[in-house]
């Protein structure tokens, strides 16, 4: 089959990369040509908000799969769908949780249905809350452009927060938690790390991409959720993440208005607040059949590649660690 990846060196698109060209298929991938990509792939340099450096990688080209890992609005798929000649083939667009988290009252788990509850008032520019609020709409935009699309084979995927190996490279959040673990300090955990999480392996979803490029059937519906079924306390996550790096975390307990004071509430603790999702996937699992990946099944090998050496460089959220430290002794007394 003839492959097309939009996006080739993040961490979702190079585990699909090697899925498929592991399974013996013809890759392209399009990609604005920053970094080298591996023998054995084609690479088109295109840049994806330029039309005419769209038309010169894409004009004409035809393709069996499309995954599109670099769709963040309406106009990315407009653009793409209209460059003469260009047929994708079937087409899967990476979407996001964050299209529930922008409704008015989001009630986690998620099923799909979910996306269509009114929606939540613009956020005050300028403040985390709107950067989240604009990728979540960028995202359901992106979606009504593939719904609108006729005599196409679409759907978009989404996902909630993806943990894997080259994410050391990548967001660094698991990280963010490991370097605090190891570095002897106290670790601030919000609300008692309550807060039930749900993620999604790389691998997993590069598993499912190859299904649904080779499935004689096609899923109904417009859009599905792919995601880990097992859900767990963040506490728990974290508390599994500890024993896998040998290290041995002193957690304190902090609740949201504190942090907010301390102007901490957005950099000490990825996989915390509104802005995670927990998508259901129970209807992707019984549409197409592929098993995600536990917790327990892909987390060894994740926190493994983080401590490789070298180390990956701090989230940035750490250039306030001394801060959290004393937060945290003032709460211990």
């Amino acid at each position: 089959m003839r492959i097309l990846l939009l996006g080739g060196s993040g961490l979702l698109s190079s585990a699909a990369r090697r899925a498929f060209a592991g399974g013996g298929h013809d890759v392209s991938v399009l990609t604005r040509g920053e970094r080298p990509l591996p023998a054995g792939v084609s690479h088109l340099r295109a840049d994806r908000r330029d039309p005419a450096s769209l038309r010169a990688a894409l004009e004409g080209a035809r393709f069996d799969f499309t995954a599109d890992f670099l769709a963040f609005g309406g106009g990315d798929v407009d653009r793409l769908l209209s460059v003469p000649g260009f047929s994708p083939g079937r087409l899967v667009a990476i979407s996001s949780g964050q299209v529930y988290l922008v409704t008015a009252s989001p009630e986690p788990p998620f099923r799909e249905e979910a996306a269509e509850r009114e929606l939540m008032p613009e956020p005050a520019p300028g403040t985390r809350d709107h950067d989240e609020w604009k990728y979540g709409m960028g995202k359901r935009a992106m979606e009504a452009a593939l719904a609108r699309a006729t005599g196409l084979q679409a759907l978009a995927l989404r996902i909630p927060v993806v943990q894997g190996e080259e994410d050391r490279e990548g967001s660094r959040r698991l990280w963010a938690w490991i370097e605090r673990m190891l570095d002897g300090g106290p670790v601030l955990l919000p609300e008692g790390g309550r807060q039930v999480v749900r993620f999604v392996y790389a691998g997993a979803v590069a598993e499912a991409l190859l299904a649904l490029a080779t499935s004689r059937s096609w899923p109904a519906e417009r859009a599905l959720n792919f995601a880990q079924t097992d859900e767990l306390p963040l506490r728990a996550f974290l508390e599994r993440v500890a024993a896998l790096a040998g290290a041995t975390p002193r957690f304190v307990d902090v609740d949201r208005a504190t942090l907010e004071r301390a102007g901490l509430a957005d950099t000490c603790a990825p996989y915390w607040g509104r802005w995670c999702s927990r998508p259901d996937p129970a209807r992707a699992l019984a549409t197409f059949g592929v098993r995600p990946r536990a917790v327990d099944e892909y987390l060894p090998g994740v926190v493994r590649a983080h401590l490789e050496a070298p180390r990956p460089a701090s989230h940035p959220g750490y250039a306030r660690r001394a801060e959290e430290i004393a937060l945290a002794r003032s709460l211990a007394g």
